[in-house]
Parts: structure tokens; sequence; C-alpha cells
């Protein structure tokens, strides 16, 4: 085994765990000192208890021990983003309103985790409420990226991303509602998948904009993604927007599907914006899947100049009606100063919430309003159609999309002041969510002074084990991925 522990593959550490070289509680130490060792510069985590981790990896130890271990993610730390429930452990979603709030159950995919033996490790810094590109937004303060400590690790799920690029965990957690797991990805140099819609369920994930949140996993490898996502997929009847789909066994695919596959390249994602080192990357890209017997063809997603503004008005309007219920008054953050009824609602409101989630608030409230639903809301569900229309006409000719996961390397801290300058960094993900559609961030190579470039792969609605497959296949032939950050 090359790397330190902390940085091996779930497949070498179940190896080694399957074969008594280490133990569960062996790797959770090593995980542990490494937090401690890089904690204070990264900062990816908001919270995590160490006796409890070290507690689950005890029981990892002697289930192993008595024959009865669960599979390849027995004993293995996962990282969740602090915006999915975990029974007894913080649930802040990075935000001032919920500090102190202590969840009192489990989301479905810490249970479905938990069943197949994995150690749910920490919790993970975002952006407040899943609202940002940088994970700046955090009430708790910013995330670094591993690679680049002055720059920023993406967002919202930037603590997930960092925390895997680091070696603070594993595999992790994230949700992606316009970006959130991939452009992570990207800037940290790891694997980030958004499902299907549906594919994974939605109950216990504090909810931003119910229609396009999505759970999904970070890895440092395709086949840590794939295996954490077998995990984690399948039907809940507590998710209403559960899909009833049959789980191939992802890992298994990987193998077992090789192309060659009709490939797209969306020539609205190569326009202005891009930054050339990234355009010179993905187009190394597709000249590796034209070598392996892929057929390469220009496609065209006509409505993709309008995915912002629809993006933003579905967004913002979903966020507005979920996050009504924090008032003050049943959970969460209470205003000391209130006197009332109704100045405890407005108070607690304008205390606990930071600046980028009372923007979203105030621009959904506005297009839900008598007068604006038909010219804002209503147009920008019609054009979200003819959004997700144009993918389906593509996958007609083709099998996957092929195009750079965001226009840019990772930026530094601050230098996206300008909300609007902030929101056009996922400009090339957002139609994932507003189709419905999986898609996967993984690495392509690096900037000239170091900092990690992702290429996104999109796939046609539960096609995920041919999405990985074709991942994989590109990350079998290049080193990009175990580049490891210097810190």
């Amino acid at each position: 085994m090359s790397d330190a522990l902390h940085y091996q593959s779930i497949a070498e550490l179940s190896a080694a765990l399957q074969a008594r070289r280490i133990s569960a509680v062996d790797l959770m130490q090593a995980v542990i000192a490494r937090t401690r060792a890089v904690e204070d510069r990264v900062h990816a985590f908001n919270s995590y208890d160490f006796e409890d981790a070290l507690a689950q990896a005890r029981a990892s130890d002697e289930r192993r021990a008595r024959g009865e271990a669960r599979g390849p993610l027995d004993g293995i730390p996962i990282g969740l983003k602090d915006v999915i429930a975990v029974t007894g452990q913080p649930l802040t979603a990075s935000s001032r309103m919920l500090q102190t709030f202590v969840s009192p159950y489990d989301a479905t995919v810490t249970q479905r985790l938990r069943e197949a033996g994995a150690i749910c490790w920490g919790r993970l810094n975002m952006d407040e409420f899943a609202m940002g590109s940088s994970t700046e937004n955090s009430a708790f303060g910013p995330t670094a990226n591993p690679y680049a400590l002055d720059c920023v690790p993406g967002g919202s799920s930037g603590g997930s991303a960092a925390a895997v690029a680091a070696g603070e965990t594993i595999v992790s957690l994230g949700s992606d509602t316009g970006g959130s797991i991939r452009q992570p990805a990207s800037f940290c140099n790891v694997v980030g998948l958004k499902p299907t819609y549906g594919l994974v369920s939605r109950y216990g994930l504090i909810a931003f904009a119910s229609s396009l949140d999505q759970i999904g996993p970070f890895g440092r490898s395709v086949e840590d993604t794939a295996i954490v996502l077998g995990a984690i997929a399948g039907h809940d009847p507590r998710d209403s927007t559960s899909w009833r789909a049959d789980v191939p066994d992802y890992r298994a695919a990987l193998q077992s599907r090789r192309g060659p596959w009709r490939i797209g390249i969306p020539r609205e994602y190569f326009g202005e914006g891009l930054d050339p080192e990234v355009a010179a990357s993905v187009q190394a890209a597709v000249r590796f899947y034209e070598s392996q017997g892929c057929t390469v063809k220009d496609v065209s997603l006509p409505h993709t100049e309008y995915g912002i503004g629809v993006y933003y008005i579905i967004a913002t309007a979903e966020c507005s009606s979920n996050l009504a219920r924090f008032d003050g008054i049943r959970y969460g953050h209470r205003s000391k100063d209130a006197k009332d009824a109704v100045e405890i609602y407005a108070e607690s409101r304008a205390e606990g919430f930071g600046p980028e989630v009372k923007r979203r608030i105030i621009l959904g409230t506005y297009v839900l309003s008598s007068g604006y639903y038909d010219a804002y809301y209503l147009r920008a569900q019609k054009v979200r159609t003819l959004i997700r229309q144009d993918f389906l006409n593509a996958y007609r000719d083709v099998d996957v999309i092929l195009t750079p996961t965001a226009p840019t390397p990772a930026f530094r801290r601050g230098a996206k002041a300008d909300p609007l300058a902030m929101y056009l960094c996922d400009i090339y993900t957002i139609g994932v969510n507003l189709a419905g559609l999986p898609a996967v961030s993984v690495p392509c190579g690096f900037s000239a002074d170091g900092r990690p470039i992702g290429m996104q792969l999109i796939g046609q609605p539960f096609g995920e084990a041919e999405l990985l497959a074709m991942a994989h296949t590109y990350e079998r032939a290049h080193a990009w991925g175990q580049r490891r950050p210097t810190l």
C-alpha cells in the first residue's frame, strides 16, 4: 500500500481490515491523527466527536471478529455535510439559526451507512443552508482549499470535498442543488457525484430547494464513489420524491461496462468566460476518449443561457418557502430582545440568518408574491422544461455529455464579493439539477500554479452505472486524482 492509511481507498482498506492487517480502530485513529494535524489550516469540520467515532470503530472490529462484517464500508470513516441528520449530533447547516440544534433522528442515508457498517464521522462545514459556491458563507468561518490554502474549496459542500482531499476522512457525503457537489470536487481534486433526482432519499436533509436538492458522495476515486452510492441509493417511502428504481451494482459496472461511448460536446459550454487552462485540460480528456474509440459529436443545449436566471428564480422561491419554518418559536435561534410573537419571528430571523440566506429569501418571496408569480416563477418553470428537453433531445444522438465542471480553477477567498459573479461559478452545473440528471466531476488536470481542474460527465436519467464506468475508464489512464496536497 503506497499511501498512509488516511489516503487509502475503500478497496485497499477493506482488504486490509478483512485480512486483519489493520483494525477499524487503527484506521479511525489514523484519520483522527491526520485531522488533528491539518484541521487548523483546512477547517473542513464544524464539529466532531473522537470518542463516538472510536466507539463505532470498536463495534466494527467486534462484528468482524464474530464473522459478521457487513461489506466494504464496514469500519470506513465517512464524513457528513452538516445538513444531513445524525442522531445525537449537531445539525447546524453552518448557520447561527441552528447553532445549538442537535438532531433527534437519522437521515435515511445515515441509517443506510450505519447498516453498511460505516463510521459516521464529524459534521462538515458548508455555505449556510447550502447557499453559496465557496464555503465563505458559513457562520463558523470559511474552509480552505487543501491545494491552495488562500483559495476557496468550492461550495456549498466545501467541507465535504476538502476533508476528503486533505485525508481527514476516507469518503464523504454532500448535497447538490446547483453544483454543490461537483464544483467543490473540481476545485479539490476529488470525485463528486450528483445522482439522478429521486435516486437517493432526501429524508433527513435540511431542505434548500426541494425540487433540486440531491445527496451524493465524494471520494478520491470513482470506485470509492460507486461503493458509497450503492449503499445510499434506493427507494424510501419517507421521501415522496423517491423513485422506485432498481439499484444496480455500481462497483461491478466499472469493470463490465467498457464503451465505446458516444460523447456529446455542448458548444454553449465552451464559450466566453471559460479559463484557457480549464479548456485545454477538458479538451485533452476529449482526445483521450477519442483514442479509446469513442465517437465525439457537437451537440447544442440552446436554452443554456437562461439557466442562471431560471435557477435563481426557482431555487430562491423554494428556499423562501422551506426556510419559513425557522421562526424562533419551535426550535433554533430565538432573539432575546423580542417582546412579542411578531418580534420573535422578525428579530430571530434577522439575527439567525446570514446575508446570503437573507438575500435569497427576499428574492424568493418577491418572485412568489401576488402579481409577480406568473411573470417570474411560472415562466421559469416553463423554461426549466425546455432546458430538460434540450438534454433529452441531445441523448437521442449521444450517450453522455462532457463539459468543464467549473469555468475556472479555485479562486482566492474574497475574490467574488459581487453575488452575481459568484452565481456565475455554477453556470455549467445548474442545468443538471434543473433537468434532474446525474453528473460526476472527475479530476482532469492542474493549472500552472497547482490548482485542480475537473471535467463533468452528464448522464441520462438513472444512468449512473454507465456514467461511473466512463469516468473510471478515464481515471485508470490518468494519475490526476493521486496527486496529494502539501499541508
